[in-house]
């Protein structure tokens, strides 16, 4: 569990941030809000704090979030067919290093191979 944790930490710190953030624009939003429509001498009104809001959230990700998103799932992910951080080259030398210890280990091959693929995420 502690190994998870600390090697997701990354993971974890953003997913914080992210709530604490959101949670904060709710708030300061609803004293905007409130203060906005006392104003105007408008009544205040959940329904519409919420529609107000949450199209100022989406705004905002539409305008940032998504796009820092598609820049880290892009470069992270979508590697460039063939180039030195590509995908297929990583596979390529996973099985060179399976069929090397399938040749120097026959009779535990398989279980060496298990514990090294427990102990590294293998990328397939």
């Amino acid at each position: 569990m502690k190994k998870n944790l600390y090697r997701y930490s990354y993971f974890w710190i953003t997913l914080v941030f992210f709530i604490a953030s959101l949670v904060l624009q709710w708030v300061f939003g609803w004293y905007e809000y409130k203060n906005e429509q006392e104003e105007h001498g408008q009544p205040i009104e959940i329904g519409s704090y919420v529609v107000q809001l949450s199209r100022g959230v989406f705004e905002n990700w539409q305008s940032e979030f998504l796009q820092l998103i598609w820049q880290v799932v892009g470069l992270s992910f979508l590697y460039y067919a063939g180039s030195s951080q590509s995908k297929e080259s990583d596979d390529r030398k996973e099985e060179k290093i399976d069929y090397i210890i399938k040749k120097l280990d026959p009779k535990n091959s398989k279980s060496i191979i298990q514990k090294i693929d427990m102990r590294y995420w293998r990328k397939k």
